[in-house]
């Protein structure tokens, strides 16, 4: 089995650790100083409380558990008997770089280094490597140990045996992976997201309907059929002849921003970014943060379960 190595342990990262340390793996997770791994270090108790509260292991995996996870501060200790290295440090393509530099010097060439990149191009971030065959980006969505995709992308100079042990890697920790052909801005599942993510803006700015109702235009109905249909699964099902008529009229009409609309803009300048500061779209009181996260939680694990199940 791979030795895993994570490196940061904020919201993506002690997730990750957390999923490779459920699934069998032993695992170091590096943090910046012990204030952030005993932030982290609760984190992941606290998931893996719930985890245990719907069933999904019992206490003495729950211990286990616990007893695969090292945390250090330490680059160079968390490194040293790594077969597999995930980094997930904040989205800064300098500060990967300089990263992967770094531990490209301290591993062998033989140890896969993986990014937990949304959309950074793995062949930038690997162009100061001295072995960029063995660097690959590996998305987990988040939460990391709950949502199944990952995105397996190479760059330009990653080589076939990286690829294989990566997709092999997300199987052994119960992931989806799917390998992107081509290194493009956002990979498959932002772009999507995103696209979906421009409409919304556009339909609120136009009017055409309020936060909350645009929001359940999507949760009551794509929202439950895409779990078990996506897209083009989806067209199938309806029809491609219906499908393409209505692509036709209706695609010209579909917002082209190529930024953000104002809404959002206007939020970000007066601070308010959602749960992190109480206020986004919606106003972010610690009960209803707690009652909204908690059936979401539920909701994904339900559907893990389901996963899990069918094998």
């Amino acid at each position: 089995m791979e030795r895993i190595a994570v490196i940061g342990c904020g919201t993506m990262g002690h997730s990750i650790a957390l999923n490779a340390a459920w699934t069998g793996f032993d695992v170091k997770l590096h943090g910046l100083n012990d204030a952030v791994l005993s932030q982290a270090w609760r984190s992941m108790m606290a998931k893996a409380d719930a985890l245990l509260r719907h069933n999904m292991f019992d206490s003495d995996e729950l211990e286990n558990l616990r007893n695969r996870i090292i945390t250090t501060t330490s680059i160079k200790q968390v490194v040293e008997d790594a077969t597999f290295v995930i980094e997930a440090i904040p989205e800064n393509i300098e500060l990967k770089k300089e990263l992967f530099n770094e531990v490209d010097n301290l591993c062998n060439p033989q140890v896969v280094l993986a990014s937990n990149t949304s959309g950074l191009s793995p062949t930038d971030i690997a162009s100061d490597m001295f072995n960029p065959e063995r660097f690959i980006a590996t998305h987990f969505w988040n939460p990391a140990h709950l949502i199944p995709l990952v995105e397996v992308v190479p760059g330009e100079k990653t080589n076939e045996s990286t690829i294989g042990r990566s997709m092999k890697l997300m199987v052994q920790m119960n992931k989806k992976p799917i390998k992107v052909n081509k290194d493009v801005p956002g990979f498959v599942g932002n772009r999507l997201q995103y696209a979906l993510f421009r409409e919304a803006q556009h339909l609120l700015e136009e009017g055409i309907a309020s936060t909350e109702d645009i929001d359940a235009a999507v949760t009551y109905s794509i929202g439950r059929r895409l779990p078990k249909t996506g897209p083009f699964m989806t067209a199938d099902m309806g029809g491609l002849d219906v499908f393409s008529a209505i692509s036709n009229y209706l695609f010209n009409d579909l917002s082209k921003a190529d930024s953000s609309l104002p809404t959002i803009s206007h939020l970000v300048e007066e601070g308010s970014l959602g749960t992190k500061s109480g206020k986004g779209f919606y106003q972010w009181g610690s009960s209803f943060f707690e009652k909204i996260n908690g059936e979401r939680e539920k909701e994904l694990i339900h559907f893990l379960k389901q996963d899990l199940d069918n094998g």
